[in-house]
This record gives structure tokens, C-alpha cells and sequence, in this order.
């Protein structure tokens, strides 16, 4: 089932228009349609499955987040991608609370950066609802892993806060916000990684860009979309982190939708060339990578 959104989810303004029309390579092969917020920027996907309705379009093997074992190459290079990225991470928490504290990540699939963390001496939650992948986390945290935010009650009890490629998946995006940072102490941080519709590799491969990602990719969030949020959540913006890796990984998947019948050595030659060229372009633009790490903090 389809619920059509009658106004912006972020900023609450009923002025959009449809942007693009997008097709889900990945589960269904139905094409969805994208509207452009005029007055915040964000991009959202309209209509869209319910709550209710999403989970089989998460069911698919190349859906690595909620695996932990690898069943083909592509699922290889990106668990060992991934593993460099969990330490890049980490990195990331311990150079803004040195002295570590309490971490949730929101969304965490099978729970690599928290036992990671906790391994680094953190005091870690995590929230997953997928029932698979929280089973695989709480194996490896003993229970620390919650299905949904509201069985999380302490205020302002975490120092970091992290979404990771997630939030664009929230169907209660304002409301979620919201109850999180509520769990956020008042000098704490949150992370929000997401892709970048604006970005080079997007406009590359346009409609068969793997960063639209429809309907799973509920928001596609753009600097101007950015801004909106961080007003709106009365958030300032300590820093804005390059994710390079990821334009390598989109480029692989969007190569595959553009042309599904070229051989892997093509697939994976054209999307090492894509990734570097898109870093490349955007190491001389403000932002404009696949996806970027956006560091906020309450005012």
C-alpha cells in the first residue's frame, strides 16, 4: 500500500513539485516518483509504501547492511570496505569525546561500529528493526540492541548519537529527530550521514543513480535541504565529512542498472574510474561528494 504525502515531510510546505521518476532496479522494477520541496529543497519520495508496506523491498541479497557474511564478490568488497569504514568511524567518535562516554547509533544493522566501540571502551546502545540483523547484533552485544527508540526513556543520557545512511529511510522523519535528540545530552553530537542528490556520480548517472534507491530512500537531502534541517532542529553544524568510498560503491551498483549485460571487469573498471573522477570533482566543489558526514551539535 501507498500513502501520498500532501506536504513536505521536513519543512510542512504543500508547495513541491514532481522532479524526477525513478526506478527501483534493486526489488519491484517500479518506478516511483520524486517531488522537489520549493521552499526547504528537499527531495522526497511521493507516494511511497507505508510503514507497514516497506520491508519486501528490503528483501533482496544485495542488501548488504543487514548481512554479515559475504555470499558473492560484490558483498566482499563491500564488507571490506566496510571494515575500513567502521575504524574511519570510530576515529570519528574518539577524536570528539576522547574521553568516550555513552554512544547510540541509530539503525546500527549487525552492530560492527558498536562492538567496535564498546571494544574502545564506549558505553553503547543501538536501535535496529530489522529483526535479522538485530538478532546478528545483540549475539555479539548481549541485548544492547532495541527494536524501536521508545524502548530507549533516558534524556539527554548519550554523548554521540549516530544515523548512518539512515535517515533518509524514516518514515516519521520530524518525529524521530525529535525523540533523539531529546536523548542527547546538551553538549553532545549527532552524526547524519547521507547521499547527496547533488552530487557528481548523481549527475552522472542520473535515473540510474544508486543513491535514489527508491522506496527505500524515502528523502534525498541536498546542502539547501541541510540547512533547513539544521534550522528547523535548532542544530548547528560543526563540520561536514567527505565519505569517498561511497561514490566507488554507487557508482558499481548504478553501472549495473545502466547496463545490467556488461561483464564484472567492466562493471567494476567503470566504477573505480567513476568514483575517482566524482572525488575528484568534488575535492574542487563545496560538499558535493556521494555522501557526506554532517557533525551537529544543540545550540
Amino acid at each position: 500500500m501507498l500513502e501520498r504525502l500532501t506536504k513536505c515531510p521536513l519543512c510542512k510546505s504543500g508547495h513541491f513539485l514532481n522532479s524526477e521518476e525513478i526506478k527501483d532496479y534493486a526489488v519491484s522494477q517500479e518506478s516511483f516518483i520524486i517531488c522537489n520541496c520549493k521552499k526547504c529543497g528537499l527531495k522526497f519520495t511521493n507516494p511511497r509504501p507505508t510503514p507497514e508496506a516497506i520491508a519486501p523491498y528490503y528483501d533482496f541479497p544485495e542488501y548488504f547492511s543487514h548481512e554479515d557474511k559475504a555470499k558473492n564478490i560484490t558483498q566482499f568488497v563491500y564488507q571490506k570496505v566496510r571494515n575500513y569504514a567502521v575504524a574511519q568511524k570510530l576515529k570519528h567518535l574518539n577524536s570528539l569525546k576522547p574521553s568516550k562516554g555513552k554512544y547510540l547509533d541509530y539503525g546500527c544493522g549487525t552492530g560492527e561500529l558498536l562492538t567496535k566501540a564498546k571494544e574502545n571502551g564506549w558505553k553503547v546502545k543501538g536501535i535496529e528493526p530489522n529483526e535479522k540483523a538485530r538478532e546478528l547484533a545483540n549475539s555479539k552485544l548481549e541485548g544492547r540492541v532495541h527494536e524501536t527508540i521508545d524502548e530507549i526513556q533516558k534524556e539527554g543520557s548519550f554523548d554521540i548519537i549516530t544515523l548512518y545512511h539512515v535517515l533518509e529511510h524514516v518514515h516519521l522523519l520530524r518525529k524521530t529527530v525529535k525523540k533523539l535528540l531529546k536523548l542527547l545530552k546538551s553538549d553532545g553530537y549527532i552524526l547524519i550521514a547521507v547521499p547527496n542528490p547533488e552530487s557528481h556520480d548523481a549527475i552522472k548517472y542520473k535515473q540510474h543513480w544508486a543513491g535514489w534507491d527508491v522506496p527505500r530512500h524515502l528523502y534525498h537531502f541536498n546542502h539547501k535541504a541541510i540547512e533547513a534541517f539544521t534550522d528547523l532542529f535548532d542544530l548547528q553544524l560543526v563540520s561536514e565529512i567527505p565519505m569517498p568510498f561511497d561514490s566507488y560503491y554507487v557508482s558499481l551498483l548504478s553501472e549495473g542498472y545502466r547496463n545490467p549485460k556488461q561483464s564484472i571487469l567492466s562493471r567494476y573498471w567503470k566504477a573505480i574510474v567513476s568514483g575517482k573522477n566524482s572525488n575528484k570533482a568534488a575535492s574542487k566543489t563545496v560538499g558535493n561528494y556521494s555522501s557526506n558526514l554532517f557533525v551537529f551539535k544543540k545550540k
